[in-house]
């Protein structure tokens, strides 16, 4: 029973050195902190995902861009990122017709920008705490081996001054370090099939916004072509 409490892991991390401690603790902070990002950005992606579902219903459902635009300017702040994509161009749209410039290029570069704008911004706000993770996932097993480098060379120093070395004197040192690189691993795995998972999920909404705005851009080209070139048209009417 002593053997087996000596060799628990609880036991081990209390024996190792302190440097094995310090690098045990920072690969327990990091693993935490990396499940507490997966999580957070697990429910910030699926409501980024119902968000723009739920815009794009509205969008196609035969509302006036001008009854849109009103909403989304009202609902910017609990909105998704494709409907404050859609009302940054909406709204550079107005202020160019305001400035009475008709020229149709001139009207869609300009929105163009502004969408292309407000959506390197939405991304950048989604795409944050994925670099963490990515970084959790590269770092952490080199950390958990630099733990187990220097546990087994404390292990073996000690050792030289045994008349006498056997496997029960040399397996508890060697257990200790290879804690650490147990927990690196530990760290690293989920976060880093969590970055490869969430990486893919906003891949997927990058390019369903990049077609949203596409399609809006086309409408506003019709829109603009036509006799009575203002935005209150429908989408569903084109």
């Amino acid at each position: 029973m002593n053997a087996a409490q000596d060799m628990s892991i609880l036991s081990l991390i209390l024996q190792a050195s302190w440097v094995v401690q310090l690098v045990m603790l920072i690969l327990i902070v990091a693993s935490v902190a990396s499940w507490a990002t997966i999580f957070r950005k697990a429910q910030a992606i699926k409501r980024v995902r119902h968000l723009n579902e739920q815009f794009e219903q509205d969008f196609w459902s035969g509302n006036s861009l001008n009854d849109l635009y009103t909403s989304a300017t009202q609902n910017a702040k609990q909105g998704g990122p494709m409907e404050r994509i859609f009302a940054s161009g909406m709204r550079e749209y107005k202020k160019l017709r305001e400035r009475r410039i008709t020229e149709g290029g001139t009207l869609l570069d300009g929105t163009r920008r502004a969408m292309r704008a407000s959506f390197q911004r939405e991304m950048d706000e989604i795409e944050s705490g994925l670099s963490f993770l990515g970084t959790v996932g590269s770092i952490t097993p080199y950390i958990g081996l630099f733990g187990t480098v220097w546990g087994v060379m404390h292990a073996f120093t000690g050792f030289a001054n045994m008349e006498q070395v056997t496997l029960a004197t040399v397996a508890p040192g060697i257990a200790e370090a290879l804690v650490a690189t147990a927990m690196g691993l530990f760290a690293a795995i989920p976060a880093v099939a969590a970055y490869n998972r969430y990486a893919n999920s906003i891949d997927r909404i990058a390019s369903n916004q990049e077609t949203f705005m596409e399609e809006f851009t086309n409408i506003l080209q019709r829109n603009v072509s036509g006799p009575a070139a203002s935005a209150s048209a429908t989408p569903s009417g084109y």
